[in-house]
């Protein structure tokens, strides 16, 4: 099994490049499945949690094209038109939960879809029920058998659904099964995050009717058939963007993250900035400087537009080495303060308390050997080694491999120093 070691101490500076969102990714390629017609995207990131959506939707009888020349990198041709299967097995939709979100394209355009209940980073329960609600209330008979769900409707109609949750994959799943239902479906109470409006934009351009994507109130206008999608590149990874400005501040470095979207981070930018770190942003560029040790802030997790989720473990290693005391409250996901006692063992001072982490700052992080348990855990931990004392050695860093691209090239670039063990 792979493990990372980083020696910290250096100083980061440099330009880095955000490579495509892996969530916004992962349900474009899965909306391939609303057409029979050819869809080409770009931007598609190298991660293995696009390679086992590849498998997946191969694993269908889905046609998937990949150019063998190094100038069409990330770009993927993605045909529906020989669906032969109709069921998304537990093998595959185990390691990646949204996976799941293949329930509604099928069930819209075929209708029939059989898929397991997922699996994924062991950070809280994340329940379907949501996905299922929505669905039955457009018209589809479910049942939960052997631990899958097995979905019918001969046409799924138009509904009011109301999230209880503002769910992502909610959503997404909802939006794309409505694209193909007779009459007009109203979600109510929708996430917001910027992959949703990207998916929302992307099934546009197939020819669906979709308005207010991007807020709380979304409807869609169902149409007879979608189109395939010419090209469509994918926005930037705004998790990995902050994960990078993060470790600028840590290193007290300089460090020019290109392709980052900062009208997709403004919660984030505003935590650093009241932490005392530069921040200046530019047209498609946000350059972050460390002007020395940064200043306690308290952080609650929300949904967007609010502080997210996916950068909380990448605030609390920049708050564990901070001047004063934070307070880091969680109230996404129950698990998610895994990584802190992982930060305990490098000499941080983190004591939880229910969904709140007490953070006290300490002048130094100690490098050691410290196991990842999740996929923002795992870039929390290489970022504590970077400014922490001696080696650091990273385990089970195939989390990581799940949503960062080349991370160590990318760090090594901007001068740490860091290197991959092949196990």
């Amino acid at each position: 099994m792979d493990k990372i070691l980083v020696w910290g101490g250096r100083r980061l500076e440099g330009e880095v490049e955000v490579s495509g969102s892996k969530n916004a990714a992962l349900p474009i390629l899965f909306s391939s499945l609303l057409t029979a017609e050819r869809c080409t995207y770009q931007g598609i990131p190298d991660l293995m949690d696009i390679r086992t959506a590849l498998r997946l939707l191969s694993s269908l009888g889905v046609r998937v094209e990949r150019p063998s020349h190094a100038g069409r990198a990330g770009q993927f041709t993605l045909q529906s038109d020989n669906v032969t299967k109709l069921e998304a097995p537990y093998d595959l939709v185990k390691t990646m939960r949204a996976s799941f979100l293949v329930l509604g394209p099928l069930l819209s355009r075929f209708g029939v879809a059989r898929v397991s209940t997922p699996g994924g980073c062991a950070i809280g329960t994340r329940p379907v029920n949501l996905h299922l609600k929505g669905l039955a209330e457009m018209g589809a008979n479910i049942d939960l058998v052997h631990g899958y769900v097995e979905a019918k409707a001969r046409r799924l109609h138009g509904a009011r659904v109301y999230l209880d949750l503002p769910s992502v994959g909610a959503t997404e799943n909802l939006m794309m099964a409505a694209t193909l239902a007779e009459g007009k479906t109203v979600i109510e109470n929708a996430a917001k995050e910027p992959e949703v409006e990207e998916l929302a934009s992307v099934l546009n351009k197939m020819g669906a009717k979709i308005q207010g994507a991007g807020s709380d109130f979304v409807k869609i206008e169902g149409v007879d058939t979608l189109h395939g999608v010419a090209q469509h590149c994918v926005i930037p990874d705004r998790i990995e963007a902050g994960s990078f400005m993060v470790a600028a501040a840590l290193t007290r470095g300089d460090i020019v993250v290109r392709g980052a979207r900062a009208d997709h981070l403004d919660a984030f930018i505003l935590k650093l900035k009241e932490a005392g770190v530069a921040v200046c942003v530019e047209e498609d560029r946000v350059r972050v400087r460390g002007n020395g040790r940064a200043k306690s802030v308290d952080i609650t997790t929300l949904p967007y537009p609010a502080f997210p989720t996916d950068l909380q473990a990448q605030m609390m290693v920049l708050m564990t080495v901070a001047d004063g005391v934070s307070v880091i409250t969680e109230t996404i996901f129950e698990n998610r303060f895994m990584h802190a006692q992982e930060l305990n063992r490098m000499r941080g001072d983190i004591r939880l308390d229910g969904n709140q982490a007490i953070v006290r700052g300490v002048e130094s992080l100690s490098g050691a050997p410290i196991m990842a348990t999740d996929l923002r855990a795992s870039v929390s931990l290489v970022l504590a080694g970077l400014v922490a004392t001696g080696k650091t050695e990273i385990s089970r860093v195939y989390h990581l491999d799940r949503g960062y691209e080349h991370i160590e090239r990318k760090l090594s670039s901007l001068g740490a120093d860091i290197q991959r063990i092949r196990g």
